[in-house]
């Protein structure tokens, strides 16, 4: 993937609801709050932003989509996901999350688009093909996907001459399942970037929390 940061900024706290931070981290940021975290990033170069629909059901996208229809489409990447079970029963259920997204960030089409976790991946991976085809998705990547997974993922795209772009999956310091799987070196080997998240385990390796500081009461992290 040409011209992206390293460091991929996830908004997975961002907007409340339903898997929103609110529920998840313990906390409620909105617009106002997070407008000087998105400018600081952006006139620093950081301008690759990590979202998806369930992250608040469409909270975090419409509170990151406020600052990203300010931008030239071109200087911002945008990625999101499309997540197996909150799946519509439709003829391409894909297709229709993503228009969606596409509808909430203003855009005709998002620059990496996943598929949240495996789920099926005979089922799911085939209806990515022709949102490829069309334009809407640039590239595509799988998240939350074992090795076998991703290998079969790779397998059904690349008979139409389509690839996995990138692989994200949990990592940090305590949790290292995609380097002891080989993950970490079928991406190195096929050209593929591995997206780490949850790298500071929700806050927990950061400094801030202990025992006598604890995570936020309620919250799903608490």
């Amino acid at each position: 993937m040409e011209k992206l940061p390293s460091i991929a900024l996830g908004t997975w706290s961002w907007g409340a609801g339903f898997a929103g931070g609110d529920q998840v981290f313990g906390n409620n940021l909105g617009v106002e709050e997070l407008k000087p975290v998105f400018d600081e990033a952006m006139a620093n170069g950081l301008n690759l932003w990590d979202s998806a629909v369930v992250y608040g059901m469409g909270a975090s996208e419409t509170v990151l989509s406020t600052f990203t229809k300010n931008c030239k489409r071109e200087d911002v990447f945008i990625s999101t996901k499309f997540t197996p079970q909150i799946a519509g029963d439709t003829e391409n259920p894909v297709a229709d999350m993503l228009a969606g997204s596409l509808e909430r960030f203003a855009t005709d089409y998002i620059d990496i688009y996943w598929i949240h976790n495996p789920a099926d991946v005979e089922k799911w991976t085939p209806y990515l093909i022709p949102l490829v085809k069309s334009g809407k998705v640039k590239r595509i990547g799988v998240s939350n996907h074992s090795l076998a997974q991703i290998k079969r993922a790779e397998e059904i795209l690349s008979e139409e001459g389509i690839h996995i772009s990138a692989v994200q999956n949990h990592y940090s310091l305590l949790y290292r399942s995609s380097e002891k799987a080989g993950i970490l070196d079928y991406c190195k080997e096929n050209g593929i970037d591995f997206w780490s998240y949850m790298v500071l385990e929700q806050g927990a390796l950061s400094g801030k929390y202990d025992t006598v500081h604890p995570l936020p009461a309620g919250s799903q992290r608490g």
